[in-house]
């Protein structure tokens, strides 16, 4: 198969398995009276895409899930959330992708999911047009170190585990 088809064709099945996933973590109830606190299942191909492919394409993973997310959801304002959070996240981690080996990715994402945090604030900050946002801050640190971990210890695994089949 050609490389550019087969590499094409597995950023869109990354893609895709992160918009399921975000589409099954929807059916989650909010376990938190704290609102915006979730797990970020989703960010486990994220983190993935950071330590497995070029920096474009994994913002590009990220965007279309974004932006297909949100049409998903139908919830458009989250767009605006999500890819602020997302952008933050993004360029955090592909900067702490250069100091934090591969072994260590859980730890690039416990600093991503706070970075999402911190551009999530920013985004409602501007938007309410009010500091009080964030107030927000210190719950969602502490579940965001949590989340972040979680999701960076799975997509850790993931790596290495395909890794065998290269």
């Amino acid at each position: 198969m050609n490389e550019k088809i087969r590499r094409i064709t597995e950023l869109a099945l990354m893609t895709a398995i992160a918009l399921i996933i975000f589409v099954l973590e929807l059916q989650i109830p909010n376990l938190s009276p704290v609102a915006g606190i979730k797990l970020g299942l989703a960010n486990i191909i994220t983190v993935y895409a950071v330590y497995r492919y070029k920096w474009g394409e994994a913002a590009l993973i990220l965007f279309a899930r974004v932006l297909l997310g949100a049409f998903f959801s139908s919830n458009p304002s989250a767009l605006l959330y999500s890819l602020s959070g997302g952008l933050f996240c993004l360029s955090g981690m592909l900067l702490l992708k250069k100091i934090i080996p591969e072994n260590r990715l859980w730890l690039c994402s416990v600093f991503g999911a706070v970075l999402h945090n911190m551009g999530q604030l920013t985004a409602a900050s501007l938007i309410m047009r009010t500091a009080a946002v964030w107030f927000y801050l210190p719950p969602l640190l502490l579940s965001g170190c949590i989340a972040g971990a979680l999701t960076g210890l799975a997509a850790q695994l993931v790596l290495q585990r395909t890794k065998k089949f290269k």
